[in-house]
């Protein structure tokens, strides 16, 4: 009998990905083979419900399966991550190719369900129970992060949440706050670093939270917290750059932003999700802070390293929201200068405190405002672009660019600030850089990018 073919297709956010990249290697450790989802027999969505539109999405994507189902009886089909979570066994009603639903927490066992139901065609499986600690996974890395490869990684140190800010469903769908040990984490970002890895991105849903668990006393009582961790993955020796998402700003303390001014190692970058500009809309999010708490922040962050770049997210039409509020959140942009921000229009999500809020606005009313924010967006990312132009920055290669300069070869990178850099070679493109740290000289600023040539050292 062959190996099965699988294809797996992730929606959402980075945490998403990387229980794909896991699940990926995992199934490949199994002997299986990844195809694309014409040539698979088992296909796999990996879910995201934070927004209407990705949930949708989801739907369409099971709507157009059937005729490939139709085709082939046995094709197998799974759903996971956050819709699976909230919609459950009720998949089984409505797309009868689906027969395995799990959710963040079963991922684990999922490569060993899918085996499973291989062999038994009749079978189908839920796999939505929440784990009262961290969901340990066995570690599926691939053999070596070089040669080529991009030398990037991804490490998760928490899963779920409990902030329960009224839009939010990730507490309902990922569960409540549980920390991974701290020796785990380490422990899998040495053998990264051993396999090649030069850069690091810790990842949670509220990462300056962790260890401080609401459900284990004795662990909040215990671990050291964030900042600790922290310093001793920054200090882990190869590592060459070290990134974490996502912040919740009532939970950045004083001692992690220190941290950018310990260690080079820690980028200059940090995604800080504000929401709102306003006070009145951050106290109906249930945020848990004030819009002056959040600009000390960033006056702090600044002060400990000058050239930090911040980013963040935005929800426009948030459930009362005046045209003064609005305008209070234009303001704190500007105020900022994010370098780049991620913004949506607020849409009801099932279960949480702000579907059975009332104000809500009108469609129109939303789009324009949101229009209107990402014009200026626009503008302060324009700024920040053009303000690195004649700079130097360190940009780990990622191969070879779509763009060319004078007919000269180019390669496409990330530099310290997670800036996609486009760059020109001398004498072209040596396979051996990539995956590599270059020094580049930024000469031009594109709308999305920058532009600069190799500094030749020596």
């Amino acid at each position: 009998m062959s190996a099965p073919i699988f294809h797996l297709t992730t929606f959402g956010c980075q945490m998403n990905v990387h229980d794909s990249q896991w699940l990926s290697q995992s199934l490949e450790g199994l002997g299986w083979n990844q195809g694309t989802e014409n040539d698979a027999g088992v296909l796999i969505l990996n879910t995201c419900s934070v927004r209407e539109k990705p949930e949708q999405k989801v739907y369409s994507h099971l709507g157009r399966l059937r005729d490939a189902w139709l085709r082939n009886p046995e094709l197998l089909v799974a759903v996971g991550g956050c819709v699976a979570q909230q919609v459950g066994e009720a998949f089984f009603a409505r797309f009868p190719y689906v027969r395995l639903v799990f959710g963040p927490d079963g991922l684990p066992m999922v490569p060993g369900a899918l085996a499973r139901l291989t062999r038994e065609p009749d079978l189908r499986l839920s796999l939505l129970d929440f784990s009262e600690s961290f969901p340990e996974r066995a570690t599926a890395l691939p053999a070596n992060l070089g040669h080529g490869a991009q030398r990037q990684a991804y490490v998760t140190i928490m899963q779920g949440c409990d902030n329960f800010c009224a839009y939010c469903i990730v507490p309902l769908t990922r569960g409540r706050q549980r920390s991974r040990s701290r020796e785990a984490i380490l422990t899998e970002c040495r053998e990264l670093i051993d396999r090649g890895a030069h850069e690091i991105t810790l990842l949670g849903q509220n990462v300056n939270s962790y260890g401080l668990d609401a459900q284990d006393k004795a662990a909040r009582q215990g671990d050291p917290g964030f900042p600790a961790l922290l310093d001793a993955v920054a200090a882990l020796p190869g590592l060459r750059r070290l990134h974490f998402t996502t912040s919740h700003p009532k939970d950045l303390s004083l001692e992690t932003i220190a941290a950018f001014g310990r260690h080079d190692t820690l980028c200059p970058h940090l995604h800080l999700p504000m929401q709102s500009g306003s006070n009145a809309v951050l106290q109906a999010m249930g945020r848990k802070y004030t819009i002056e708490y959040y600009l000390d922040l960033v006056m702090n962050l600044r002060r400990v390293r000058p050239e930090i770049a911040l980013t963040t997210d935005l929800i426009v039409g948030f459930p009362g929201e005046t045209e003064e509020d609005f305008a209070a959140t234009l303001y704190a942009m500007r105020t900022v200068g994010f370098a780049g921000s991620f913004s949506f229009v607020y849409s009801d999500r099932p279960g949480t405190r702000a579907a059975t809020m009332e104000g809500k606005l009108d469609k129109a009313v939303k789009a324009e405002r949101l229009k209107v924010l990402q014009d200026l967006q626009t503008e302060l990312s324009e700024d920040w672009l053009h303000s690195r132009v004649g700079r130097r920055c360190e940009v780990l290669v990622e191969g070879e660019s779509k763009r060319s300069s004078r007919g000269l070869p180019s390669c496409r990178g990330r530099d310290e600030f997670g800036q996609t850099v486009n760059f020109s070679m001398p004498s072209g493109l040596p396979q051996e850089l990539i995956g590599n740290i270059v020094p580049v000289r930024i000469q031009e600023a594109k709308k999305h990018s920058l532009w600069g040539c190799v500094e030749v050292v020596g």
